[in-house]
């Protein structure tokens, strides 16, 4: 017997992992989820033996359907109950918003409220901060300033220059009383083991979202928390696209010019952050946050009447949420939609709504970087442009460095900006979390800082992308095979 095992453990294995991938194959057919990721989850598994069942464990659980984690514990609580039933919007008073200055986008507002329970928010005051160095010179304020708890989520955050002077800050409000949580992911993240005794020793709350034993060599192959959330006395809030790290800030000596954007919130649309935060939390600790207290949602009095929706999706919610808003935002466009994205990886039904737009008549233009920082999602991107082309669809290249911003702007009253990238992995596999603005003033802003950004960019021909080589023609079909898996 043991000789035959020697001899034959080759045939052995194969046949156990063929074995494998088709019981895994009569999954995904009754699963009955996306073609296109059914082909390429069946293509894996039949033609990389091994390697396609690692790719199908990794990627093709469905975790939204088996929830990551529970959310009903925080949801639960009185307190928690108590505010969502303050700030949501009955029918009558959405109406009146209709007529007011919503018009059809009062249509993603009942879409939020009913699939993500996230309450229109009318009471913040919304600054949009470009690039790191002026996040972080403004984050470092408040943080100074915290005079109960630092609520810290981030997808990335490395003991560098910059996130040192972070760490360090908060260490400090930590030995002066402040409760101080810090949430990371294990994957993007890089903390030193010295500085992890320093946050451990001043009295800093600090977990890993979901571990992993080599985080260096799983890279982008797990369901990873992708957001960026920092939460100040409950009262400020900050979410975007800027992680913690000297990659995120442009120094006189740096020769990649980084263009980010982030926003700081004040008012009511920080509760829903803090909701967000906590539920999160929960998870990570592994312990249940007793009898949460009015101190981590202060009552402040409201400087300006902003209309914010916090949108969260990842495998602990029951919709894309994200993807659902973004979608429902371009059916609805009358004039206009300018889309910034550093990946460009979307599925069908985000194709098809940016055609159907620029068919009728709006003006669509997409802003995506000249140089990735992924091959593989560069080619992939550039595997979606001809679809855009056919359509009359604008596609602009950033130029002056990498763009890395998440924004979208609709008609003057709509725009969003957050973590979520335009592809398959933050619609469907990352936590996420994007805030939803419905304001002409911000709106404006934000058309004004896409058209500023088309100066440092320039304008694809379509002709001339049609007549490539077919080398990289083949390259971008390669890539695109693997773009669910992105």
């Amino acid at each position: 017997m043991i000789t035959f095992l020697k001899s034959n453990w080759f045939v052995i294995l194969i046949s156990v992992n063929y074995l494998l991938a088709i019981s895994s194959v009569i999954t995904i057919l009754f699963r009955n989820i996306n073609p296109t990721k059914t082909l390429t989850y069946i293509i894996a598994l039949v033609f990389f033996p091994f390697l396609g069942l690692m790719v199908y464990y990794l990627f093709g659980q469905e975790y939204r359907k088996n929830k990551i984690f529970n959310r009903k514990h925080v949801l639960n609580q009185d307190i928690i109950k108590a505010l969502n039933k303050d700030l949501e919007q009955s029918s009558e008073e959405l109406e009146a918003l209709e007529g007011d200055f919503l018009n059809d986008k009062i249509r993603l507002v009942k879409l939020l409220q009913k699939s993500d329970k996230a309450p229109l928010t009318r009471c913040n005051t919304v600054e949009i901060i470009k690039n790191g160095e002026a996040k972080f010179k403004r984050l470092f304020q408040d943080i100074e300033n915290a005079k109960h708890h630092l609520h810290l989520e981030y997808y990335i955050i490395i003991d560098d220059e910059i996130g040192t002077q972070f760490l360090n800050l908060i260490c400090k409000k930590a030995k002066e009383g402040i409760e101080v949580r810090l949430s990371i992911d294990d994957v993007g993240s890089s903390i030193s083991r010295k500085m992890k005794r320093k946050l451990k020793d001043s009295g800093v709350e600090f977990y890993s979202f979901m571990p992993v034993l080599f985080p260096k060599f799983t890279g982008r192959m797990n369901y990873r928390n992708h957001r960026k959330i920092a939460i100040i006395d409950g009262v400020i809030g900050y979410v975007g696209g800027i992680n913690i790290a000297d990659d995120y800030v442009n120094k006189p000596d740096r020769k990649a010019y980084w263009r980010d954007t982030h926003l700081r919130l004040e008012g009511e649309s920080v509760i829903t952050i803090q909701v967000q935060f906590l539920t999160n939390w929960q998870f990570v600790s592994d312990s249940k946050i007793k009898d949460l207290t009015k101190k981590y949602f202060p009552n402040k009095a409201c400087k300006d009447n902003v209309a914010v929706q916090i949108a969260a999706s990842g495998p602990d919610t029951d919709w894309s949420n994200i993807m659902d808003v973004i979608f429902s935002a371009i059916n609805t466009a009358d004039d206009y939609v300018y889309l910034t994205t550093p990946y460009f990886i979307p599925n069908d039904e985000i194709i098809m709504a940016l055609q159907i737009a620029s068919r009728s008549g709006i003006d669509v233009r997409i802003l995506i970087p000249d140089e990735s920082d992924s091959i593989i999602a560069k080619y992939a991107t550039n595997a979606y442009l001809q679809p855009l082309f056919d359509a009359n669809i604008k596609v602009y290249r950033y130029t002056k460095g990498f763009i890395h911003a998440k924004t979208m702007v609709i008609d003057n009253v709509f725009s969003t900006i957050g973590t979520s990238n335009m592809d398959y992995r933050s619609f469907n596999i990352n936590f996420e979390i994007n805030a939803v603005i419905y304001d002409k003033d911000k709106s404006k802003e934000l058309k004004e800082i896409f058209i500023e950004d088309l100066k440092e960019a320039k304008e694809m021909n379509s002709e001339t992308w049609k007549n490539r080589s077919n080398i990289k023609k083949l390259k971008e079909s390669f890539c695109k095979l693997w773009a669910p898996l992105l």
